[in-house]
């Protein structure tokens, strides 16, 4: 087969192959005298199965699986799916815990804190996060403290504390600021939690695809080895 064999069969391009081929993903191919690489089926079963991997455990951790499994190194490959499914898995039960302490803060009166007010380094302490993280979600418009008169300092109320402790949940469940930022400004509007349960449902979804990606990805996987 040749290199526009292989791209046909997986809908990419022929310089794909060649990068594939020059990464490890593919076995070593011969070549005809004329320099040119020659595949088979085994070629093919290996850039599919590749293609498979990458749609579930990413594109950099499916070419470490295929380099592992080509080098003969089995071991390594089961560790590297081991250490996917793992994580996948922590951010499984992290996204539960997020979704059920967010739940609860969200029905909790303002004045939580232990301060009626407090400045960004007490605020900072009291979460457990750096200042500069406090100024990012500011930046992104997520929180909007007072300015005391004269000085400028920042300070934030009862309501501005229990919203960065759930930007803090929130991000320590992997979600991305602009995800965030509607949960907040539901909740600010009317004190619904819609947003925040339609976020966390979205974001099953998409760990549930992904399982799915890698189960699929592990089979062809299987099949390559054996």
């Amino acid at each position: 087969m040749r290199p526009i064999d292989l791209a046909r069969e997986a809908g990419i391009s022929t310089q794909a192959v060649r990068n594939y081929a020059d990464a490890g993903v593919l076995p070593a191919a011969p070549r005809t005298p004329s320099g040119y690489r020659t595949f088979d089926t085994r070629h093919l079963q290996a850039l599919l199965t590749y293609r498979a991997l990458a749609r579930g455990y990413g594109g950099e951790t499916a070419q470490a699986i295929m380099q592992a499994v080509n080098a003969r190194d089995v071991p390594k490959a089961l560790a590297l799916i081991d250490a996917s499914h793992a994580a996948l898995h922590e951010q499984r039960q992290s996204l539960q815990a997020v979704g059920k302490a967010l739940e609860t803060i969200a029905g909790q009166p303002s004045a939580t804190p232990p301060h009626s007010d407090m400045r960004i380094g007490e605020v900072a302490a009291f979460l457990g996060v750096r200042t500069s993280a406090l100024r990012v979600w500011e930046a992104a418009g997520l929180l909007s403290p007072q300015r005391t008169p004269g000085t400028k300092y920042r300070t934030y109320g009862p309501a501005d504390i229990r919203h960065a402790r759930m930007i803090q949940m929130l991000r320590n469940g992997h979600y991305p600021l602009p995800m965030i930022k509607p949960i907040l400004q539901e909740l600010r509007g009317s004190g619904s939690t819609d947003a925040l349960r339609a976020a966390i449902a979205q974001r099953q979804t998409a760990l549930t695809m992904r399982a799915t990606a890698m189960l699929a990805g592990a089979s062809h996987l299987n099949g390559y080895i054996t």
